[in-house]
């Protein structure tokens, strides 16, 4: 997979537009040998077409798909604009990735930044960093923005009979998933859970972590703690503050008297109460109106198409969500450009669509016209 290193990141740059920014990079992208000269109008055309901003202080200028074949090595040039860049509509970039692409090869880049984009308190460390190497590890991934928390991190109907085996079992998963070593569940068990009501619990450590995660586990049995029912527990191990958008969502779940949804959930449906995702195959809220499309793009759903994609299901009241049937299975907004272009989508995938609202078959219907006929690209 294409990755982003050192070399590639140019730092203390400025530019009085978005235009300008793009035809500085256009000439790294042309020095370093990844372009011909004229793959900067490819760039400019792209960029009057649909804007290349994604989030977060984030921009990925490109060139068209005639322009394609000006490429001679798939690469990328990044720029760093501490001052920012006004991108338009409001958006400020401190980081452009310019990209030349000669297939698909850049689409791990773009499903890394999703991950980027999708976290809380990026833009600022993009606007603050001062090195290639706090830039690199950014986009890269290597810097944890997300706390990690998925079915390896959920245990259902656990025949505990006490709190002290609950916290053992919710320590022993974030310990086997890599996010810290024993002595974590050691002070797991010796800590005293908060009671968040209804027989869910809370519980946290920052003992031996070494990365931040969430476990969550709920009992077969009927245990008690203190004199409160227990049924479920939330456990964290902290290392930095990755974990704070999923406490959030709890608070939510708990402020709303909730609790009980968590509790009878299955895990599926506790990813994605914590984290406001859903996964396919989901009970709850299903959809009536569901299709399903190829896509025929020979590049797949880059930034273009993917916009493209996205600016229909815009059109349209209902509530509709996709998956990547050849992917992981996540079904994610498809009104959201972040989240789509994380599905890693190449040729050939399949796309599953559910819609939900007054227009949900009239929206499909037009998602499917749009694809086949190439989502902008023939």
């Amino acid at each position: 997979m294409l990755k982003l290193n050192n070399n590639d990141i140019t730092l203390a740059q400025s530019a009085s537009d978005k235009f300008a920014a793009i035809k500085s990079i256009a000439q790294s992208l042309t020095q370093k040998g990844l372009v011909q000269d004229g793959y900067v109008e490819g760039m400019l055309n792209r960029e009057n077409q649909n804007s290349t901003f994604l989030g977060n202080g984030i921009a990925i200028p490109h060139g068209t798909t005639d322009t394609r074949d000006m490429v001679k090595t798939t690469g990328v040039a990044v720029h760093h604009f501490p001052q920012g860049v006004d991108w338009g509509e409001g958006n400020t970039v401190y980081v452009a990735i310019g990209i030349a692409a000669k297939s698909d090869e850049h689409l791990g880049i773009l499903k890394q930044l999703t991950k980027v984009l999708s976290a809380d308190g990026v833009e600022n460390r993009l606007r603050e960093a001062t090195t290639g190497e706090q830039i690199s590890a950014l986009l890269n991934g290597d810097v944890q923005l997300e706390a990690d928390f998925d079915a390896s991190l959920i245990q259902l109907l656990f025949p505990a009979s006490d709190m002290v085996q609950m916290s053992a079992v919710a320590g022993g998963l974030l310990k086997n998933t890599g996010c810290g070593e024993k002595e974590l569940v050691a002070d797991l068990i010796t800590k005293t859970p908060t009671h968040l009501g209804k027989g869910l619990w809370l519980v946290g450590s920052e003992k031996s972590v070494t990365r931040t995660g969430v476990s969550f586990v709920s009992t077969a049995n009927d245990c008690e703690f203190e004199g409160e029912q227990v049924r479920g527990l939330v456990a964290f191990a902290a290392c930095n503050n990755a974990h704070q958008p999923i406490l959030s969502n709890l608070s939510k779940i708990v402020f709303n008297g909730e609790q009980e949804k968590l509790l009878n959930a299955n895990a599926a449906q506790v990813i994605g109460l914590l984290t406001n995702e859903k996964l396919t195959g989901d009970q709850d809220d299903a959809a009536d109106n569901i299709a399903v499309y190829k896509i025929k793009n020979a590049h797949g759903l880059h930034a273009r198409p993917g916009a493209m994609l996205v600016a229909e299901a815009k059109k349209f009241e209902s509530a509709i969500r996709v998956s990547n049937l050849d992917g992981d299975g996540k079904e994610v907004n498809a009104k959201s450009l972040m989240k789509v272009i994380a599905l890693g989508v190449k040729h050939g995938h399949s796309l599953q669509f559910s819609a939900e609202g007054t227009d949900a078959a009239v929206a499909l219907e037009s998602i499917g016209q749009a694809i086949n006929a190439g989502l902008g690209e023939g």
